[in-house]
């Protein structure tokens, strides 16, 4: 299932491709770093979202 939250550096909305790949509404490619930190793949920066927890945490 896809998960969706806000990247509060860029202000655009992401939705989960996979456990811990993201993309953005600009078509950015996210790796989920934390359950609120995501590094972007194309500058390396690290951005802060609004949450992105791991399924195994949620059991």
């Amino acid at each position: 299932m896809s998960k969706h939250f806000f990247d509060f550096e860029d202000g655009d909305f992401a939705h989960s491709i996979s456990e811990n790949m993201a993309i953005d509404s600009d078509g950015d490619l996210l790796m989920r770093m934390g359950d609120n930190m995501a590094m972007d793949l194309d500058s390396g920066e690290l951005h802060i979202i609004s949450g992105w927890s791991n399924d195994e945490d949620e059991n």
